[in-house]
C-alpha cells in the first residue's frame, strides 16, 4: 500500500539509493528502516514460507506482529531462498545493482554462500556493505552466537542497570540491537559520502553489538584507567552528578534534574530550602555530590506530600527540568508528541489503522515519510524480479522450484 506524500514534499533525502536488506529481527532491519524512512528503496530478502521471525514476535494482529508494521514500513519484500544456488545467483544480481547491502547473519554465513565482499565488489565496486554481528567479523569471539542482550552485558550496560546489590535488569527494550543499527546507519552514510565526494570505492562496515553499546558508556573506562574505579549500579541516580534522581510523590514518581549550579539554587528555592541553595559548600557539583543523600532527602521530603502534577507545575514555574515517567498511554495522549508528529496513523496492508512512532531525526528540508506500509511476505517478488529483467515465465519457473515465493 503506497501512501500519498504531503503536498510540496519530495520522495526523501535518500531517494535513488537502493538497499538490499538480508537482515532479520532487529539490528539489521532497524538500519534498513532508518534508511527507508528517508526515501531509500529497501528490498528485503526473506526466506520463503517463514519470512523474518519478527513477523510473529510479541502481540499479533490477524497473525502479524504490530512491531513488524513499524520495523518494515517503506520496504519491499522478496521471498528468496538464499540456501539455493539459484537464489544466491539472483541475490548477487540484486546486489550488483545496489548501493548498500545490510546483513546481520553470523560471520561466515555470506562467505559460505559465495557472497563475500570481494566477490560482490567485483560486480559492484561501489557497494557499501553493513555487517552487524554479536562480536564483529574478526577477533577470538567472532564465531560465537551473540544477541543484543549479550552485547548489552559485554558492553558494560547491564552491570549498571538496576539497584545496588541486586540482579541487573534490562532496560525493557532491545537497546543493544538498536544502538548497533544506528551506528551501522552512521557508517553507511559516512561510506556513501566518501564514495561520492572523495571518489572512494565501496567498503565494509563492521559493527559489533557490544562495541555499539560500549561506545555510549561515557567515562566508564577512563575512570577505571585513571583511578581504578569500577562504576557500580546506582538505581535511578546518576553517580557523580547531583542532584538528579527519581523522587516519590503522593501519586507516583517524578524525575528531577537539578544538577546545574543555577538550577540547583532555583530548585532549593522552589522546595523552601534556601539554606541549602545558599550554602557555599553546595555551590558546585563536587560539593553537592559529597552531600547528595542529604539533598535527595530534602527534595523527596517536599515531593512526597504533593502529586506529580503539582510538582511538575511548581518546578516548571521555577524553570527546573522535571518530568513524569511516561507509559505508552501517556505518550499517545501527550499533546507535544502529537504536535511534533511523533505519533502517526498508518494503514496496514490488511486494512487496519494503527498508530506508530514518527520519524527521527527531523529534517526540515527533506523530512522522512511513511511512503508504504509493511509488506506481506513476498508481496514484491514479481516486481523486483521483473526489474531484474526476468520474464513472467521465468519467475513462474523459479516459484515452481520453490526458489522464490
Amino acid at each position: 500500500m503506497t501512501m500519498n506524500l504531503p503536498n510540496g514534499l519530495g520522495p526523501g533525502a535518500l531517494a535513488g539509493l537502493k538497499v538490499i536488506e538480508m537482515g532479520q529481527l532487529i539490528a539489521g532491519p532497524f538500519a534498513g528502516k532508518t534508511l527507508g524512512d528517508f526515501g531509500a528503496d529497501v528490498i528485503k530478502i526473506e526466506a520463503p514460507g517463514t519470512g523474518d521471525a519478527l513477523r510473529n514476535w510479541r502481540l499479533l494482529q490477524e497473525g502479524t506482529s504490530v512491531w513488524w508494521q513499524v520495523q518494515s514500513r517503506n520496504k519491499r519484500s522478496i521471498a528468496l531462498d538464499l540456501r539455493d544456488p539459484e537464489g544466491q545467483r539472483i541475490a548477487r544480481r540484486l546486489i550488483a545493482q545496489a548501493d548498500v547491502l545490510i546483513e546481520n547473519f553470523r560471520p561466515g554465513t555470506l562467505e559460505g554462500w559465495g557472497m563475500d565482499y570481494d566477490s560482490l565488489a567485483q560486480d559492484n565496486p561501489g557497494l557499501v556493505m553493513l555487517r552487524i554481528s554479536g562480536y564483529g567479523q574478526t577477533g577470538p569471539y567472532r564465531d560465537m552466537p551473540g544477541f543484543g542482550v549479550i552485547g548489552e552485558a559485554m558492553g558494560g550496560l547491564r552491570h549498571l542497570t538496576g539497584e545496588p546489590g541486586r540482579v541487573p535488569v534490562r532496560c525493557g527494550v532491545s537497546i543493544g540491537d538498536t544502538l548497533a543499527a544506528l551506528h551501522g546507519t552512521i557508517g553507511v552514510l559516512t561510506a556513501l559520502y566518501h564514495r561520492k565526494v572523495n571518489g572512494g570505492k565501496g567498503q565494509v562496515i563492521d559493527v559489533a553489538l557490544h562495541e555499539a553499546v560500549f561506545n555510549v558508556m561515557e567515562s566508564l573506562v577512563p575512570e577505571y584507567s585513571a583511578f581504578g574505579v569500577v562504576r557500580e549500579p546506582a538505581g535511578s541516580a546518576l553517580p557523580g552528578i547531583a542532584p538528579t534522581n527519581a523522587y516519590r510523590c503522593s501519586d507516583g514518581v517524578v524525575l528531577v534534574a537539578g544538577n546545574g549550579d543555577s538550577i540547583f539554587k532555583r530548585l532549593m528555592q522552589a522546595i523552601g530550602r534556601d539554606d541549602l541553595g545558599g550554602d557555599p559548600a553546595l555551590a558546585d557539583n563536587a560539593g553537592r555530590v559529597r552531600r547528595v543523600q542529604e539533598i535527595d532527602a530534602a527534595i523527596e521530603a517536599w515531593t512526597s506530600d504533593r502529586t506529580v502534577a503539582d510538582v511538575l507545575d511548581q518546578l516548571g514555574a521555577a524553570r527546573v527540568p522535571a518530568g513524569r515517567v511516561y507509559t505508552a498511554r501517556d505518550i499517545v495522549e501527550d499533546p507535544h508528541y502529537r504536535a511534533r508528529e511523533m505519533i502517526l496513523k498508518q494503514q496496514t496492508r490488511d486494512g487496519h489503522e494503527i498508530e506508530v512512532p514518527g520519524i527521527v531525526p527531523k529534517l526540515l528540508g527533506t523530512p522522512g515519510r511513511v511512503r508504504s506500509s509493511a509488506p506481506g511476505l513476498g508481496d514484491d517478488t514479481d516486481a523486483v524480479l521483473g526489474e531484474l529483467g526476468l520474464s513472467a515465465a521465468e519467475i513462474d519457473g523459479l516459484r515452481g522450484r520453490k526458489v522464490v515465493a
